[in-house]
């Protein structure tokens, strides 16, 4: 079973939900993110998700193209990326994903890419604008490199589509809660339970709810729905502020998230 997939299916034993935090690699540089992967590992994540810099994000919203920014100025590289997961990984457990766009893989060539990223210890992959249709030479090779590849569905996703996703998607399946792009709302339809619940009678997969969980009364909301939730705009507003992971609404601020994911 692969790895995030098993983390999954421990919380649900325990009647737990995974918060899965999302934060830019570099932001703004590879030492304060590694400070802040320490906090969030040890204070209730189940996960990390790292961004990969990337100048024209095009499913992000303005807090995480600001993130990006300060990373690329940074002078962030992927050897960088590598570099932090295996220094993180060498002391924590907490699985590490990659989410980025496919012009800096293919930029630096998709097998070596994939190759450093499993040396490094990533546990799954989401490329934004993958297209599953065009993604089994390449889950393929994620899957020889011990990483899952993981895929995103919109509410306007049709059963086609899922039908496909759900031949190539491994660890879990990313549910974006609108069609737009990143950042924090403070409602999100209620209606796309139907399509979550659509979703759960196709793909055998967990379902993590990303795109917009700003605050703790979202993932309250759509508890009973879903397997876990993406916090990112919300956290690296927080985080810009100050960077220093000693920051009170930070830290409060996560802290509400892991009470509301594990009660």
């Amino acid at each position: 079973m692969n790895e995030i997939t098993r983390i999954f299916r421990q919380l649900n034993k325990h009647g737990k939900k995974a918060l899965i935090p999302y934060i830019t690699a570099g932001d703004p540089s590879i030492e304060k993110t590694y400070e802040l992967m320490q906090f969030l590992a040890e204070n209730g994540a189940d996960i990390i998700e790292l961004g990969i810099p990337f100048s024209d994000p095009m499913a992000d919203g303005e807090v995480v193209q600001r993130a990006m920014e300060r990373s690329l100025k940074a002078g962030t590289t992927l050897q960088a990326i590598f570099s932090l997961v295996e220094r993180f990984q060498e002391r924590y457990k907490t699985p590490i994903i990659l989410m980025g766009y496919l012009n800096p893989i293919y930029a630096y060539g998709v097998e070596r890419f994939v190759a450093e990223a499993g040396r490094a210890g990533v546990k799954g992959l989401i490329t934004v604008d993958m297209p599953p249709e065009e993604a089994r030479e390449f889950c393929a090779l994620l899957k020889r490199h011990g990483m899952a590849g993981i895929f995103l569905a919109t509410p306007v996703t049709d059963q086609e589509r899922i039908q496909v996703i759900k031949r190539f998607a491994r660890g879990f399946l990313y549910f974006v809660s609108v069609t737009g792009v990143t950042g924090e709302r403070d409602k999100i339809p209620p209606e796309i339970n139907k399509k979550i619940a659509e979703i759960k009678a196709l793909v055998k997969l967990p379902i993590a709810l990303g795109f917009g969980i700003s605050h703790p009364r979202i993932i309250e909301e759509f508890y009973p729905y879903l397997d876990g939730f993406v916090v990112g705009s919300a956290l690296i507003r927080r985080w810009e502020v100050t960077f220093d992971v000693k920051d009170a609404e930070l830290v409060n601020f996560f802290r509400g998230m892991v009470h509301a994911c594990h009660g």
